[in-house]
């Protein structure tokens, strides 16, 4: 024993460090490729051995269930964007599950990356939940669906649900020197599509209003049921001075979201 205490206190300290932390990471290391180290013994398994009764029933799978690779037990599917097996021959990574399919990424080729296939989700239609509230697509309404089996969640209607107008992105509070031009931006998602609206200083009139050095443009997006709107002022005057107010609504509601212009002169 003593032998082997002074073997041990000939190794570099650094080295002993090394030594000591890959011990204490092995075990975590070893939980984390459980899963697949798992469907590689099914693999090199004899499926001849299959006891149906005898199976676990997984639990928290958000993606569903399928069949093992012997066709036996049940497991859980892969969720959107995890690595998976691209055809039947391989059972190392896994299968996907409900409205996924497994795809090799042609981006990953033009950068220069080494593809790995990854399941997609085979629709990109919005969805309104009973819940109300709106999933990207499908995938995402199943994982909350297994999540939370006891709200028994269900799909009101195709696209998204009815809902005010939120501001993704406000206007933000400028300071800048006469003669120099402004822009406030204001970005909303609503379904029904938001209309936007400037004001200042809780005045009545809409802008640009007959003044000539403001006007507003609007466009649909960045993403659906977004619009953006913008107000400019060209060759800002010190009497532009004050807050400017975003409101966006549709026939859900409105909201408003405000922002203040400072104008400096050039001498201060």
């Amino acid at each position: 024993m003593a032998d082997q205490w002074q073997s041990w206190e000939k190794i570099p300290g650094l080295f002993r460090l090394c030594l000591m932390s890959l011990c204490r990471l092995l075990p975590t290391v070893l939980f984390e490729m459980s899963p697949s180290l798992g469907r590689l013994s099914h693999r090199s398994s004899d499926c001849s051995d299959c006891s149906p009764e005898e199976c676990p029933m997984p639990r928290g799978c958000l993606a569903g269930l399928v069949r093992d690779p012997c066709e036996c037990c049940w497991e859980c599917a892969n969720l959107e964007g995890q690595i998976c097996d691209l055809d039947n021959t391989n059972h190392f990574y896994g299968k996907c599950g409900d409205h996924l399919e497994c795809k090799l990424d042609t981006g990953d080729l033009r950068k220069g990356e080494v593809p790995e296939p990854q399941c997609a989700c085979l629709s990109s239609q919005t969805l309104c939940g009973s819940d109300g509230k709106t999933y990207a697509q499908i995938c995402k309404f199943q994982e909350v669906f297994h999540a939370y089996p006891e709200a028994n969640l269900t799909v009101a209607h195709e696209g998204p649900c009815e809902s005010e107008p939120q501001i993704l992105s406000p206007p933000y509070d400028v300071w800048n020197i006469t003669g120099q031009d402004v822009i406030f931006g204001c970005e909303v998602f609503a379904y029904p599509m938001a209309s936007i609206e400037w004001r200042k200083d809780g005045a009545e009139i809409l802008l640009p209003g007959d003044d000539p050095h403001i006007s507003v443009q609007f466009r649909g997006g960045p993403q659906k049921y977004e619009v953006t709107g913008w107000l400019q002022i060209q060759g800002v005057r010190v009497t532009d001075e004050g807050t400017y107010r975003c409101f966006a609504r549709n026939r859900v509601g409105e909201v408003a979201a405000l922002a203040s212009l400072t104008v400096l002169t050039p001498g201060k």
